[in-house]
């Protein structure tokens, strides 16, 4: 269907018309999206995938020139028997079987009596959009309570922004000084310093600075660590020589007076067994 120049259409109130069949051209436009919409819309429809589905579908049909077939703009042409009806007809019954093919087989049953785009895509917001709505719900919660735990830094805030995309593709807004607000609360007790100074900055900061000034504090107490230990294992190296040295003085004043009693015990031993029991 998309790849021939052109197709004969016959409309279903052809038998009014005095040309029963029409010649009408595919537009390049037209032909590439139908050709090619699986490639640009990767991702099937299914409940969970809608807000991505709904930007990357919306994204191709407007840079193809055919956005007003989905939002309704583009009106039906009202004279059933002009070559324009016919020709909005081909051209939308083009994007309405390209749209079919991107629906995963759960969600097409929803709109599979659909006669037009407009009509699909209404369909599918009026179905889908309150479980989005309950979607960017659930993220903003669990935005509001991450916490970085045994996660590095890097991955913490690559949730964070994973979660605040997905918020935005649900065409959902957060503010950017909620996000600040919230990041620092879920970084562990060795943040106190840099989460104090945040929460009691006057000045405005943007999203970029934050993150730059978050890594940056990342670097410092990695440092900071990396000194602590290598502090402390100068502090057990020299415990250590000073306990062996100790430990030393010690041995050598042990050994030198074990002998003398040694010697004394066995010379009384000698005194004893030479002038026998005592009476």
């Amino acid at each position: 269907m998309g790849d021939q120049d052109s197709i004969n259409f016959i409309p279903p109130s052809s038998s009014t018309q005095v040309d029963l069949t029409t010649t009408i051209s595919i537009p390049p436009p037209l032909k590439f999206l139908v050709s090619n919409i699986k490639n640009l819309v990767p991702h099937s429809l299914t409940t969970e995938t809608y807000p991505i589905w709904r930007i990357q579908l919306l994204q191709q049909f407007t840079a193809n020139g055919y956005a007003g077939h989905l939002t309704g703009t583009v009106q039906t042409p009202a004279d059933v028997t002009s070559a324009d009806y016919t020709r909005w007809q081909v051209i939308d019954n083009n994007l309405l079987s390209a749209l079919f093919s991107t629906i995963s087989q759960y969600i097409l049953p929803y709109i599979i009596t659909s006669t037009t785009t407009h009509e699909a895509w209404t369909v599918l917001e009026r179905r889908l959009q309150p479980t989005t709505r309950s979607l960017v719900i659930q993220l903003k919660n669990e935005l509001y309570h991450i916490h970085m735990k045994d996660q590095s830094l890097q991955q913490y805030l690559t949730r964070i922004k994973t979660i605040v995309d997905n918020i935005s593709s649900s065409d959902s807004k957060i503010d950017p000084e909620d996000i600040i607000l919230h990041v620092p609360n879920g970084l562990p007790l060795t943040f106190n310093s840099f989460k104090s100074t945040i929460h009691n900055s006057l000045l405005p900061i943007d999203l970029d600075t934050f993150y730059s000034l978050l890594c940056n504090e990342e670097i410092h107490l990695q440092q900071e660590l990396v000194q602590d230990q290598a502090i402390g294992s100068t502090n057990i190296a020299l415990y250590t020589a000073q306990s062996n040295q100790y430990r030393g003085r010690n041995n050598k004043h042990y050994y030198k007076n074990k002998h003398p009693q040694a010697s004394t015990n066995i010379l009384s031993q000698q005194l004893i067994a030479s002038t026998g029991p005592t009476v």
